[in-house]
């Protein structure tokens, strides 16, 4: 059986009109403000209030009777919100909004309005039926908690602000202290050199050499901690590029053909310089003994990921480590050894066939930090 419409099921009750109307009865006694309006008349004026309109907005029953209630809008009230409602009248359509309304005494107060059109059954808008809650400690309570929020939200970003700045200080100052380290660096390098020139005995010579070529090697690590933006991470593959292409272009062999396959791969700055010095050993050794004569060939340097580690391989194609020399206790091996031991790394002495391969795995991270040999 089709339900009635809720409109009809208000004929199907046996009331007379006036006091016996139960609806009529209900809108005079209920708590609820409520006022109805209508739009047949000019400014769509208040034709009923009930009592606790009057209560709530401090009015007479004269003073709002024949009126709009435009009267209830005052300095702060919303001109969107206004204009809202007035769309809704002329679209003959319900709305529910809250606006900022103020009693005859001039004191606001938060109005939850809620505004229907009421129709006959040809579609025509007889009356509109409004009624309004004073919900201000409810929006003063979500104002308060917005406030809140704003003022938390503006103290998280003065202290990023100031977070940020510190960083840039920090990372300022570290570029400082990276910047004079490498032009100390340069410094001795220069000095170094100057004495190398003046040293006769061959084996002093090349120790001189070999020690310069170190002090390049911290130079420029220093040198590229300068150019970083990060103070903390150090580019194991920007570096081996930069060194690599240095030591072969110093060498002076135009014969050698260098290769480079490098991923990048960051480690912490403190591992940086035992890196650095380990690398240079190595491509510094291929370049002195894997050629000799002059001889032309392939030097090839990588650099990869391997999940938690890092692989650096060092290989050429020349004229191979003998078993004695890879057994050999120099202190460019020796060094090798303490620094693969301080970055707690595994190294691995291989013939290339021809030539040689040096493979070295170290760990990303470190569980602690580089202790003394």
């Amino acid at each position: 059986m089709e339900q009635p419409d809720a409109w009809h099921q208000t004929d199907q009750l046996d009331a007379a009109p006036g006091k016996g109307d139960p609806f009529a009865a209900a809108v005079r006694a209920t708590r609820m403000a409520m006022i109805i309006t209508n739009p047949r008349l000019p400014d769509n004026p208040i034709v009923y209030v009930n009592d606790a309109f009057l209560r709530m907005s401090g009015y007479t029953r004269s003073e709002v009777l024949g009126h709009n209630c435009r009267f209830l809008q005052g300095a702060q009230t919303d001109h969107g919100a206004v204009a809202l409602i007035r769309e809704a009248v002329e679209a003959r359509t319900d709305i529910a909004i809250d606006i900022l309304n103020y009693r005859k005494d001039g004191t606001p107060f938060w109005n939850a309005l809620y505004l229907s059109p009421v129709a006959d059954e040809s579609g025509e808008v007889l009356f509109f039926f409004a009624s309004q809650l004073d919900v201000t400690d409810r929006v003063d309570a979500h104002m308060q908690i917005q406030q809140e929020k704003d003022r938390f939200e503006a103290e998280v970003a003065k202290r990023t602000r100031d977070l940020t700045d510190a960083l840039a200080t920090q990372t300022m100052l570290v570029h400082e202290v990276d910047h004079r380290v490498k032009n100390n660096l340069q410094m001795i390098a220069a000095l170094l050199a100057m004495q190398t020139r003046a040293i006769t005995d061959p084996a002093a010579r090349a120790a001189m050499e070999a020690m310069l070529t170190r002090v390049e090697a911290l130079g420029t690590v220093h040198r590229r901690l300068y150019q970083s933006n990060n103070v903390e991470r150090f580019d194991v593959a920007e570096f081996a590029r930069d060194l690599a292409n240095d030591l072969v272009r110093g060498s002076g062999r135009d014969r050698i053909r260098l290769h480079l396959d490098l991923e990048t791969v960051e480690i912490p700055v403190a591992k940086a310089p035992p890196v650095a010095l380990m690398m240079n050993e190595l491509i510094t050794n291929a370049l002195k003994h894997a050629f000799p004569d002059d001889r032309p060939g392939r030097l090839s340097v990588t650099v990869a990921p391997d999940g938690t580690h890092v692989t650096i391989k060092i290989a050429d194609d020349g004229v191979g480590m003998p078993v004695q020399a890879m057994e050999q206790r120099s202190f460019g091996k020796r060094l090798i050894g303490t620094l693969c031991r301080q970055l707690n790394a595994s190294i691995a002495w291989m013939t290339n066939d021809p030539g040689t391969i040096v493979s070295i795995r170290l760990p990303r991270e470190m569980a602690g930090g580089l202790e003394a040999p």
